[in-house]
């Protein structure tokens, strides 16, 4: 993928990107806010939410290990994976021990992370998605743009065109007079999924939260599509990031309260499903459970960023980005779009490729993001601390970017008196000239050094340089003795 800039100046240039975008966006948003209106204790329900979080966090290892003796206890497989090609191979292998070539799955923001369908199909077993909006993007052989709404980019007629083509492909063809209602489309896919639903062996899922303590998995959902994933089949595999665990089931009050109402508007997710290994005779009978790490640990030593691994992928921070809004998911290049993306990539990453480092500066820093975060996250400082640590991997370089001989210039000229007392006065002669011969002014009428030749087109391709002023605030004091004599006019 590219980096930011360059992906971001090419969905700026689609109109019908942003115009899906903005209509969604702001459907949400403001059911989101009636929703919360509601709550008069909304503040203190976002405190307890993130003391839940904060407190599993702090001791993550002991209620891992409670979490995988309660859910051997009840029957259930555990499984430890360091990084993605641990958890895939882990499926992979349920998978072939039960001559299974097809997989159910419900929407999962781990498994997309790992790269799952892909390595799966790679092992010859397909997998298919049964969340609507998955299922859009994977027979639009698309990317998830959203982390609530993977199709959020696409229209109705959108939808329509791809199941009228795809469909017939895979399984059960889309009706011939399919139209673009609502609820016709939904009814397409709910014959196209129901015959897979029915033969599939192996089901795979997420997880929302994990209880440590009673050894329950909880998915929360509101298509009924991963109570059929969950029950239907004989084996269940269950891909969980180990920042899910809460060391409690009462934990659980605060935070599906919380998730509802930030991520679909609602007051209560129409299904919750809990599960807790194997029950003879009652749903799946062989259940495995994989404790994904893929960066978590990495995340989780870092005392600023640690906080983003509260995220319960809500998705309200994309819903109020100006810049998500502008440009969509997958200029961000990753299954997590929007400010958390932005800071949770690089978290589980690191910062050493371009795109992944050009991820800290993909936000104007307006801080709405930590306005309707429910679990508290201050994403903007996370930001700026991640910025840091994106210019400090680059202070060994050696040829330096023109940013890092920027600032060495400005620290050389900064340490001395005399020094900045020279660059004050170029700056005031370069001030005269922009004013005298400048051809670009901003609003107001400043004048400004409109789009600059070379490196400096970097800068001032997307951002106003106004002219710098003639006088000094030092020159300014000298002169007037501190605002005594003002009037006077520069020496």
């Amino acid at each position: 993928m590219p980096a930011f800039p360059t992906a971001a100046r090419a969905a700026l240039g689609d109109t019908q990107l942003r115009r899906n975008l903005a209509h969604a966006t702001h459907t949400i948003r403001d059911k989101r806010a009636k929703v919360v209106a509601e709550v008069e204790d909304w503040e203190d329900l976002r405190l307890a939410g993130a003391g839940v979080k904060e407190a599993a966090l702090r001791d993550l290892a002991t209620h891992l290990e409670t979490l995988e003796a309660s859910l051997v206890r009840a029957g259930a497989t555990v499984h430890w994976a360091r990084d993605a090609e641990e958890a895939c191979a882990i499926v992979a292998r349920v998978a072939h021990d039960h001559g299974a070539d097809e997989v159910v799955k419900v929407k999962s923001m781990a498994t997309a992370e790992i790269g799952l369908n892909e390595a799966l199909e790679a092992e010859g077993i397909a997998a298919w998605e049964t969340d609507l909006a998955e299922l859009i993007v994977q027979l639009g052989e698309d990317l998830p743009s959203h982390i609530l709404v993977p199709a959020i980019h696409r229209n109705r007629a959108e939808v329509r065109e791809i199941f009228l083509r795809r469909m017939a492909a895979v399984g059960r063809p889309a009706p011939a007079d399919l139209t673009d209602e609502p609820a016709v489309l939904a009814g397409a896919a709910r014959e196209h999924l129901r015959e897979k639903f029915l033969r599939a062996k192996v089901g795979v899922s997420g997880a929302n939260f994990a209880v440590a303590d009673t050894g329950t998995l909880v998915v929360v959902e509101s298509e009924g599509n991963g109570r059929m994933c969950l029950t239907l089949p004989d084996v269940l595999v269950s891909v969980v990031g180990i920042e899910k665990v809460v060391a409690t089931w009462s934990d659980l009050d605060p935070m599906l309260r919380l998730l509802p109402r930030s991520s679909t508007g609602e007051r209560m997710n129409p299904y919750t499903s809990t599960w807790s290994g194997v029950t003879p005779g009652d749903g799946p009978q062989e259940v495995h459970v994989v404790l994904l790490d893929n960066g978590r640990t990495r995340a989780l030593a870092d005392d600023v960023g640690r906080q983003a691994l509260r995220c319960i992928r809500c998705s309200a921070c994309l819903n109020v980005c100006p810049v998500y809004e502008r440009v969509g998911g997958h200029a961000y290049g990753s299954v997590y779009p929007g400010p958390i993306g932005a800071i949770l990539n690089p978290l589980l990453r690191g910062v050493s490729d371009e795109q992944t480092a050009s991820l800290p500066y993909a936000s104007s820093l307006c801080g709405a993001c930590f306005e309707v975060c429910p679990v508290r996250i201050d994403i903007p400082s996370v930001l700026v601390d991640q910025r840091a640590a994106v210019v400090d991997s680059h202070r060994g370089d050696r040829v330096p970017k023109a940013e890092a001989v920027a600032m060495r210039a400005a620290a050389w000229a900064f340490s001395d008196a005399r020094r900045l007392a020279w660059a004050e006065k170029a700056s005031g002669l370069g001030g005269r000239v922009l004013r005298r011969f400048g051809r670009t002014s901003l609003p107001g009428g400043r004048a400004a050094a409109g789009r600059l030749p070379g490196p400096g087109a970097a800068w001032t391709g997307a951002r106003d340089l106004p002219a710098p002023p003639e006088e000094s605030f030092r020159a300014w004091w000298d002169r007037t003795d501190g605002g005594r004599h003002e009037g006077e006019g520069p020496e």
